[in-house]
């Protein structure tokens, strides 16, 4: 799994939550890099935050969207923009998912991995 996010102390938190449920994460702390792990290391998985320097996470769903080598892999938006803008622009752009940080977050999030079939307990997508 792919977490991309520029704030460190969220992509700390939130690989530690990840890998204490038993995934491997890799982190990249913008777009770019993000884009560029993805197509060296194809995970299975991309966390992706929104609100980042240089290249937003829309930009970066869209291009990992546009190439061949990393159009399969899913994208979940994670990020403060909630807003139904947003929310319609990540869905356009590939997203398979979309959680809003706020309170219960991490607890959404491990739950679509365990339904996506990530995590034990739940079920593959066909």
């Amino acid at each position: 799994m792919l977490v991309v996010e520029d704030s460190t102390t969220q992509a700390l938190h939130l690989r530690a939550l990840l890998e204490r449920a038993g995934l491997q994460v890799l982190w990249a702390r913008d777009g770019m890099e993000g884009i560029r792990l993805a197509q060296t290391e194809s995970p299975d998985l991309i966390v992706l935050d929104i609100q980042m320097p240089d290249m937003d996470g829309f930009e970066v769903c869209q291009r990992l969207k546009e190439s061949d080598a990393t159009a399969q892999i899913p994208v979940i938006m994670f990020t403060r923009c909630d807003d139904a803008k947003s929310v319609l622009s990540g869905f356009e752009r590939g997203a398979v998912d979309y959680i809003p940080k706020d309170a219960f977050a991490e607890a959404v999030l491990v739950e679509t991995l365990r339904q996506m079939g990530f995590l034990p307990g739940g079920e593959p997508e066909a």
